[in-house]
């Protein structure tokens, strides 16, 4: 969470008034992500980021949740739009949702890295704190490049300021019922299953706010 805002502390010595300082109100949790959190041929609505939003709601968080995650979209794109994004927002938490589409496009793993690592270093110096979630590509792709591409999120999550899912797909990727016809976007039965890897590490930060 953010420190305290700075406050005034003037007392006018005709009204005798001491205005004390409050906590900073929460600024909410900022998405970034592509098509897994845009809902990929889905209505937003079934998303599983607006089942996050629900969960909130029932557990009487009222925190605003911005969605700016763009199908298609790289760590290269998510690094481009970062900067405005925490500029608007303010964010407390920033939730990272990037990769696979460096992944298959066969892209440097390496550079990947970088992107990831620079989107954290710049949410952090925003003073909002970091979810990675982790992502993986069929093995298709060879096992050196699979290996090296998942070892980025491993490497990423091991640093002190960084929480990592390792795979935000876990139990939905590769079961039929769960995802579209392409075998890979989750449908509307497999959404609730990314809100519960997600929503542990969420939980977790929720309950460490003043």
């Amino acid at each position: 969470m953010k420190p305290w805002k700075n406050c005034l502390l003037a007392i006018p010595l005709s009204l005798m008034t001491l205005f004390a300082c409050a906590p900073a109100a929460a600024q909410g949790i900022l998405i970034v992500g592509d098509s897994i959190s845009a809902a990929f041929g889905l209505e937003l609505e079934r998303g599983w980021v607006s089942l996050l939003k629900a969960r909130l709601h029932e557990h009487s968080y009222e925190l605003p949740v911005v969605n700016a995650s763009v199908s298609g979209d790289t760590t290269a794109g998510g690094l481009a739009r970062l900067p405005r994004l925490l500029e608007v927002h303010q964010p407390d938490l920033v939730v990272i949702e990037l990769g696979g589409n460096d992944g298959l496009r066969g892209l440097a793993p390496d550079k990947m890295q970088q992107n990831l690592s620079a989107m954290i270093d710049a949410a952090l110096a925003a003073d909002a704190d970091v979810l990675l979630m982790g992502m993986r590509i069929p093995p298709n792709y060879g096992v050196r490049y699979t290996e090296a591409f998942e070892q980025v999120y491993r490497d990423l999550g091991s640093e002190p300021e960084v929480t990592l899912v390792p795979f935000v797909l876990e139990g939905v990727a590769g079961v039929p019922e769960l995802v579209q016809a392409d075998g890979i976007h989750p449908n509307a039965k497999g959404q609730p299953g990314i809100l519960e890897n997600a929503w542990p590490p969420i939980s977790d930060w929720l309950v460490k706010q003043p």
